[in-house]
């Protein structure tokens, strides 16, 4: 197998009836859905362009995903972009990107995208035309397994978002190790919780078409009313989530587990930020008879690369191990010397290997031959290894702890963000004379410190707000008389995050 594409198309020929996807509005089966990609795929094919990013700006739900494998028919990849994004953010995203086609709806068509407008192709048209099978097959015969399949793009430090770029073989294997750890079959219902442009939404994605599952996008309205966010888990019969750990809080932090019961649900999986283990332990007790994994990895390694099976008790207090390595991956921890860390209780870098490894950043060599390094402990041959960033040590069981970020990148609200992205739009703020982004652990907030005389809070926060998406906005501004700078003259944000204490 060297196509996504294969995957999709084997399980139609088994379940071709079968509703594949669904969002509360429309459901496709999986004969309906190859049948609209192939379309979509033929539009785009026209072109005469493959290898290249085609932009997708469409509401989250069954037409996104159609269009979705409808690139990848046309041998391009995808690139999802959210739909509530500021377009100041989509044309910084565009400048790197520079898509050959964005396709939109009724409902997106009329974003203004500047002088990416001539680019829109609206998907009702595209559904309307005729397949070009022949077309479609001359792309197939020429395309192989590390041709690109989709890129997302995640905050960059610099405050311009990078793409990461990841190729056929990387899903495929990664979807099969999905596939055969947790059991997924015909009778998988998925109820999907993350975003599409989020990396998480990879397994929902890719391990439904593997196994045959059907896909439900779960309406984000409903994760603000966690009763009726049970009552479509049961009334859809739901019985495998991915979520980020703040989804699965939300029902635990109204007690909804001891009012309502959830028949269907076997299989929890959560991954995107540390998982409260006081509230995993709510979930084991109402629910004891389900399996639950802690899912660990970057966007650059496809979505997962390290996985803990819950197999015994923990305390309130005790951290859930993140695991060991996917099968097929292979992850080392070094200390600051580059040594190998192999003892319990030291933290050290976490590096991965494999198939699972993204080719990199788009059209972003510098950061791209930052995190995807020569592996430091092989000297004989080239070996591209990545360089995450992360801080873990290994415990007595054997299992990896995630301990903390070695960078400003923290993990909030189930995303990867940087604080220098942050900072980036809060200071074009003409009254902002120096900021600097900070985390609170504590409380879960992103804090911003910032000087300006004449700067009003609440006109800073709105700027912001159209500056960045929501779940980068900080919970709390403080005006500062003057930031505080080490004996380099950079700001100090050691003496930052001690106010935060205070």
């Amino acid at each position: 197998m060297i196509n996504v594409l294969e995957m999709l198309e084997d399980t139609t020929d088994k379940y071709g009836s079968k509703p594949a996807f669904a969002d509360g509005m429309m459901q496709v089966t999986y004969s309906e859905t190859v049948a609209l990609a192939q379309k979509i795929g033929s539009s785009l094919a026209a072109d005469g362009i493959v290898r290249r990013a085609v932009a997708v700006l469409l509401p989250k739900g069954v037409t996104e995903l159609v269009s979705f494998f409808g690139v990848v028919y046309s041998g391009n990849f995808y690139v999802p972009i959210d739909t509530e994004m500021p377009v100041e953010r989509v044309l910084l995203i565009f400048q790197t990107l520079n898509p050959i086609r964005v396709i939109v709806d009724q409902k997106t068509c009329g974003v203004d995208l500047g002088r990416y407008n001539d680019l829109k192709t609206r998907y009702e048209e595209m559904i309307a035309r005729e397949k070009n099978m022949a077309l479609l097959d001359r792309i197939r015969k020429n395309a192989i397994d590390t041709d690109p399949v989709y890129a997302l793009f995640t905050s960059g430090s610099t405050g311009v978002p990078k793409g990461v770029i990841v190729c056929h073989r990387s899903i495929i294997d990664y979807a099969g190790w999905c596939v055969s750890t947790f059991d997924l079959s015909a009778e998988t219902v998925f109820g999907n919780q993350t975003p599409f442009y989020f990396s998480m939404s990879v397994l929902d994605i890719y391990a439904t078409i593997r196994s045959g599952a059907a896909l439900f996008v779960i309406p984000k309205a409903l994760f603000t009313f966690p009763m009726n966010l049970i009552e479509f888990l049961n009334e859809n019969r739901i019985n495998t989530v991915y979520w980020v750990p703040s989804a699965l809080c939300l029902i635990t932090k109204f007690n909804m587990l001891s009012a309502v019961e959830l028949p269907y649900l076997k299989k929890i999986l959560f991954a995107g930020e540390v998982m409260p283990t006081k509230h995993l332990n709510l979930w084991r007790k109402y629910l004891p008879d389900a399996l639950y994994a802690n899912l660990f990895g970057p966007t650059e390694i496809t979505d997962i690369g390290i996985y803990y099976i819950v197999n015994r008790e923990f305390r309130d207090d005790e951290p859930i191990p993140i695991g060991n390595a996917c099968r097929n991956v292979d992850v080392f921890v070094l200390d600051e010397d580059g040594q190998p860390i192999t003892e319990p209780g030291i933290a050290g870098e976490l590096y991965y290997r494999g198939t699972y490894l993204a080719h990199g950043y788009y059209n972003n060599w510098d950061k791209t031959n930052e995190a995807y390094v020569q592996n430091p402990l092989n000297t004989a041959y080239p070996e591209i290894v990545y360089k995450s960033g992360d801080l873990v040590q290994w415990n007595v069981f054997g299992e990896l702890v995630y301990v903390s970020r070695k960078d400003f990148q923290i993990k909030h609200m189930g995303y990867r963000i940087e604080l220098g992205e942050i900072e980036n739009a809060a200071g074009a703020f003409s009254e902002v004379d120096r900021c600097a982004a900070v985390y609170d652990s504590q409380h879960d907030d992103i804090v911003l410190f910032y000087e300006g005389k004449r700067c009003e809070e609440e006109k800073l926060k709105e700027f912001v707000k159209n500056k960045l998406p929501i779940y980068m906005v900080p919970q709390k501004l403080q005006k500062i008389a003057r930031l505080p700078l080490n004996e380099n003259g950079k700001i100090d944000r050691k003496t930052l995050q001690m106010r935060l204490v205070q």
